[in-house]
């Protein structure tokens, strides 16, 4: 009770303490997060030293990736205003790089050990899962993560990663999970590919990992992919067979929606003789770049928006899906086990009746073993011996309930959950076969009126945060006050060749905090000030 603070405690406090400075809405649904860690502690699907909040990516996350050679740490560079990554023609970078933002003017390279053991940073503890996937690679976290740290005012507030190229025909195995795992939590995914070879087999890895395996996601709307270096097509007869190829090369791995971009670096571009060409290509290139810079700018709000939907999901996949699996799995799981118990004890009196009829015990119908007369005189012996027999009889039926659930446990695995739902149902699942746990019960442990009432709330509360997001961005009954200009609103539309230059002054722009309803911070705000006393 006066003890320290656990690391979860400590974790969730500074947390807060954030929050309460950077988007007060959000202190509201780390509350939310914790009713709802509750929950999963009693159903047994957590336990008490992790939390739904440490799987929430609570800064705004853009990643880049693609092809090496595709302009993506040229891009970053333009966006930063600062030299900070090595470009060039080849491979130059094996490292999956997170950058953030530093008061300090001196850019610093820190070891992908800064990472790994800060919980503020997406790579928290990551070398346990590469070591998971891949035995002796968790020690080697250096070499797949590095920490940049760059004093530009468009990367406050955000974390920008860079990726390596995906240039092999194979990637390691602990590539691969880093990218599915930044994918996951980034609020925007920019996915780069090199102009100069827009066929489909000189980008066979990033179309098969980077395109195939997103269309179906959910949250396929947050990929952006671009076509970078495009003024190279400026020296082909078809300028535009060049996007063609492209786009027909991610329409084969069934991406036929959504927006495309292209574009290329001014400084580094291939004189184009031309007038006219060059400034349909400029042009195209400043609306594009523009497009890409406003979904930058975007992702603080959707980030918002995204945590409290990742909120409302699992309160919905709980409800919906992993209590009805669980109890499904219960009532399996009992019968199996009485199927067992029935199979394993018939065959044991069975054996026991065949071998006393064998051995003339049995006179008709009534009993008469030789050994019942010296029992009778032997009490001890015989309670002693009738107690051995309760014993292996309670014991044979646990280790059939054991087996009864391991059964149940691998038809489970093949079932279509992803893999935090699976994970989280084999520990549920685990919770409700153990020992202490009744045989002949109906719903789930810990599934009660109470654990209903809980969950309940925080979809109604995911609701209000959605409304109070809402009334920040819209206003369908059109009585708020006449709207601040937006940017653009009082400037003409520039023509094509002036296009560029403007998109080269224009630096990305900062939102907003956004804020919530008083009856939404004010208590939050004192608890997280309170807590910090504590």
């Amino acid at each position: 009770m006066f003890g320290r603070p656990s690391a979860l405690q400590q974790r969730i406090r500074k947390l807060r303490s954030h929050l309460a400075q950077e988007n007060p809405l959000l202190l509201q649904v780390v509350k939310s997060f914790r009713v709802l860690d509750g929950v999963a502690y009693r159903l047994g699907m957590l336990d008490d030293t992790t939390s739904f909040t440490t799987r929430v990516p609570w800064w705004p996350m853009i990643s880049v990736l693609g092809t090496f050679s595709s302009g993506k740490s040229t891009f970053i560079n333009y966006y930063l205003k600062q030299k900070l990554q090595q470009t060039g023609n080849q491979a130059v970078d094996d490292k999956f790089t997170v950058i953030c933002y530093s008061n300090d003017d001196t850019q610093r390279v820190l070891p992908g050990l800064a990472l790994d053991a800060d919980p503020r940073f997406p790579f928290y503890q990551m070398s346990r899962d590469l070591e998971a996937v891949a035995a002796g690679e968790g020690s080697r976290i250096d070499s797949y993560l590095q920490l940049k740290t760059c004093h530009s005012e468009h990367l406050r507030g955000k974390i920008i990663i860079d990726s390596p190229g995906f240039d092999a025909d194979e990637q390691r195995t602990a590539t691969l999970k880093i990218s599915d795992h930044i994918i996951d939590l980034s609020d925007l995914v920019l996915v780069f590919f090199d102009a100069r070879h827009p066929e489909p087999g000189a980008m066979h890895d990033t179309l098969e990992h980077l395109v195939a395996n997103t269309v179906r996601r959910s949250d396929a709307n947050k990929f952006l992919y671009i076509l970078n270096q495009i003024d190279n097509a400026a020296r082909e007869d078809n300028p535009e067979e060049v996007f063609g190829a492209w786009q027909r090369a991610l329409a084969q791995k069934g991406l036929t929606a959504g927006r495309f971009y292209s574009i290329y670096d001014l400084d580094a571009a291939i004189p184009i003789q031309s007038a006219t060409l060059r400034a349909r290509f400029e042009g195209r290139r400043a609306a594009d770049m523009n497009a890409i810079m406003d979904r930058i700018d975007q992702v603080e709000v959707e980030r918002a928006y995204r945590i409290i939907g990742v909120l409302e999901q699992i309160a919905r996949t709980i409800e919906e899906r992993l209590v009805p699996t669980l109890r499904e799995a219960r009532r399996r799981w009992k019968r199996r086990t009485l199927w067992l118990d029935t199979a394993v004890f018939g065959t044991i009196l069975v054996a026991a009746l065949g071998a006393s009829v064998w051995a003339g015990h049995w006179q008709g119908l009534s009993f008469s073993a030789p050994w019942l007369a010296w029992l009778s005189d032997h009490p001890v012996p015989f309670w002693l011996g009738a107690g051995a027999l309760v014993i292996a009889a309670v014991y044979l039926h646990f280790r059939l309930r054991r087996v009864a659930a391991n059964g149940v446990a691998a038809a489970m695995r093949r079932l279509d959950f992803d893999a935090d739902t699976a994970e989280w149902l084999e520990h549920a699942f685990e919770r409700n076969t153990r020992a202490w746990q009744p045989l002949l019960g109906v719903e789930p442990a810990g599934w009660s009126a109470s654990t209903r009432r809980r969950l309940a709330q925080v979809l109604g509360e995911a609701d209000s945060y959605v409304q109070a997001l809402n009334a920040r961005f819209t206003d369908p009954s059109g009585n708020a006050l006449p709207r601040r200009p937006r940017r653009g609103d009082d400037e003409e539309r520039p023509a094509p060749a002036a296009a560029a230059a403007q998109a080269e002054a224009r630096r990305p722009g900062e939102l907003e905090i956004v804020k919530p309803p008083a009856d939404f911070a004010e208590e939050d705000v004192d608890a997280a000030a309170g807590g910090e006393r504590h």
